[in-house]
């Protein structure tokens, strides 16, 4: 069994919303997680289908066939957060936090042991 990784550090959203894609893609071949990512109207498609891409151009520049590949893991850990401020009234100031997200996509291939 090989496996193939793909890395989006600092990726500008929480990883609360990026987590509800993440689910939808998880354990999915490749053919299917791309259909399910043309159809879903979130932000986040975008970018995990590049991440997607990616990871499949790594495993052909290994030599592995992409065509029996599928989404093995996708984590979504939290990133650095950016911390802001807003003028609020009495001249104090209120924070504001930035979220980022760090997503991490492993591919395997997919071997049917019978047992």
């Amino acid at each position: 069994m090989v496996e193939v990784a793909a890395q989006l550090n600092n990726y500008r959203q929480s990883p609360r919303k990026v987590r509800l894609v993440a689910d939808a893609i998880r354990g999915k071949s490749v053919k299917e997680a791309r259909n399910r990512l043309n159809f879903i109207t979130k932000k986040t498609t975008g970018p995990l289908q590049k991440l997607l891409n990616s990871a499949l151009a790594n495993a052909k520049n290994i030599g592995i066939e992409t065509d029996n590949l599928k989404i093995k893991s996708i984590t979504v850990n939290k990133g650095q957060t950016l911390f802001r401020r807003r003028p609020v009234a009495h001249g104090a100031a209120h924070p504001i936090k930035k979220r980022t997200s760090k997503i991490k996509l492993v591919l395997s291939d997919e071997l049917k042991t019978k047992s």
